[in-house]
Parts: C-alpha cells; structure tokens; sequence
C-alpha cells in the first residue's frame, strides 16, 4: 500500500497536481479587543478580502478578548506561540499587545486611530520600519470639527466624552478641541476610567454643553445605549467619530466603512503573504471614503435640521 501511495504521489508530482497539504496553509490569527459593530465589520472585511485573494490556501483563527486586555494578551501570545503567518490585531489594545510580543511575525492593524500614539514611538511617520502596518481609521478630525459647526452654528459649548483609558481617544480630543477653539467654541474634556462611570460622566457634560462630540472610541462604542440613555432625554445631539456609535446615538457622523477598511487590510495582508512584500516598507492606509451622515430618527426627534450634502445613516 505503501509503494503503491509513494507511485501515486511521484506521478502527482510530476503533474504538477499535488494538492496543498495542511501544513502548507497560511495561518492567520485575529485579535479583536471586544465585540461591538465597527470592529466586527473590519474583521468580517478582513476575512472576505484575504479569502477571496488566497482561497483555501489559507486558515483564519479569530478570538475575540471582551474588553479585557489581559485575555488580548493571552490570545496574541497563543498566536506566538503557534507562529502563524501573520496576526490581524484589530484596535488599539490588540496591538499594543501583538507590538510587545513579537518583532518577528508581520502584525497588520486595523481600526486603529493613529499608530505612533498607539505604540508610543516618534517619527513613525506612516512608515515603521519593523514588522507593523495596517489601516487606521482616522477621519480627518479638521473636518470632524466643522461638521459641528454646519450643523450647531448656533452651538457656543461642546463637551467632548472619551475613555482616558485609550491613548488615541487623547489624541483625537486634542486636535479636535483645538479646531473647535479655533472657530470661538468653548470645549471642555470629560473624561472617564471605564463604562462604569460612564453614565456620571455623560450626565456631567450634557448639564455643561449645547452639544456633546465622541471621538472614535472603543468603549464609547461598547456601550453606546448608555451614552443614548442620557444624551437623547436631556435634548443634546451628539456627533460620533464612528458610524457604529451613531446608529445608536448620535446625530451625525464623519463615516467611513469599517468593511472597507478590513477590507484594505485583508488585500494587504494578501500581499504579505503570497508576494512576500517587506511589512517593514509597507505605509499605513487610509480609508479611502469619508461622508457625512445623519441618523434620521434622532434628528428627527431632536428637531435637527439637516442641510444639503448630508446622508441618511443606512441600518445594518
């Protein structure tokens, strides 16, 4: 049976018809700091983009950590530990935990704000020169500050809510307080530690503002029924820095598609994989997209009105 095997396969070969064995296969590991809309879209844009470049040729493992950045660190040191190919880190969390453990392994991020920050490193640049790249989901936050200003013209207060938990939710607040500054908007930051806190808080900058702003956040976006809880009845819009918290709470947003963004990061991560492009070499992606949306039924229960070039959030 044996030598009638080792005939078969020498014939195959000589065909060139030997199929990929298992251990042949790209292995990609996923690490998704917690679950909530935005980032599920980038994973599944990821998966679809690196399927369809790839195919069967390669096996995705994704895990996601619930918000504990404790398990985020277990799951990237397990994918180490097994030395895949590649590891997707998607949110700030997942690759300050990937940037820790391996300098060797190429680690994409996605839906990440702004890397330098996440990483703590100077003259990044778009450009690491080590095993990191990715796709950030930065919309420019110039323009984040003047989409206030077109629809609140009237607005003199915006409080700014964020986590001070997350370095790239500081970042955006101060760049975005600073444009607002600019235009002859008092801001003021309120910060919380956690989603406990976050209703006090909330509270807190609706008793002080016309208007409330939400970077992009990934613990605002856990819990974004919360924020809506105490936004919406006390009268105060609120503009998000994600289309995922939006669709919950706010008013409107400078979107970008986080399937898409996944999406560019799967293609990347094709081309890693299967052309062997240097990582190190590899420029931070943008999206690509940006448009302005307003969600219908909190404007319209708020009474905003929405002017020309804006457009209708679509449901899931």
């Amino acid at each position: 049976m044996k030598k009638g095997f080792a005939i078969l396969m020498a014939l195959c070969l000589l065909l060139g018809c030997v199929p990929a064995l298992a251990d042949e296969l790209y292995r990609v590991g996923v690490c998704q700091h917690i679950q909530h809309e935005a980032l599920d879209e980038a994973t599944q844009g990821f998966i679809d983009a690196l399927t369809a470049e790839i195919g069967d040729e390669v096996s995705i493992e994704i895990q996601n950590a619930s918000g504990d950045n404790g398990v985020c660190l277990a799951i990237i040191s397990d994918f180490v530990s097994n030395d895949v190919d590649l590891i997707l880190a998607n949110s700030t969390p997942s690759l300050q935990a990937a940037y820790a453990a391996t300098s060797d392994i190429p680690v994409l991020g996605t839906s990440i704000t702004e890397y330098c920050v996440a990483l703590g490193l100077d003259g990044f640049n778009d450009v690491s020169g080590s095993n990191i790249s990715g796709t950030s989901d930065l919309a420019p936050l110039d323009q984040q500050a003047a989409l206030i200003t077109e629809l609140f013209p009237q607005a003199q207060k915006v409080a700014i809510l964020y986590c001070s938990a997350e370095p790239n939710s500081l970042y955006q607040v101060e760049i975005v307080t600073a444009e607002l500054e600019k235009l002859g908007i008092s801001v003021k930051p309120f910060s919380f530690v956690d989603v406990n806190e976050m209703s006090l808080i909330a509270q807190e900058a609706c008793d002080y503002a016309d208007v409330i702003y939400t970077p992009t956040d990934n613990t605002i976006a856990a819990s974004a029924g919360i924020l809506d809880n105490i936004c919406h009845p006390a009268g105060k819009p609120v503009i998000t820095g994600d289309t995922g918290t939006c669709r919950t709470a706010g008013a409107a947003v400078l979107g970008i598609s986080y399937y898409e963004l996944g999406s560019l990061t799967g293609r990347m991560a094709a081309s890693i994989l299967k052309e062997e492009t240097d990582i190190s070499t590899l420029p931070i992606a943008y999206a690509e997209n940006v448009t302005k949306y307003y969600n219908p039924a909190i404007c319209e229960a708020l009474g905003i009105t929405i002017p020309d070039g804006f457009t209708a959030l679509p449901a899931n």
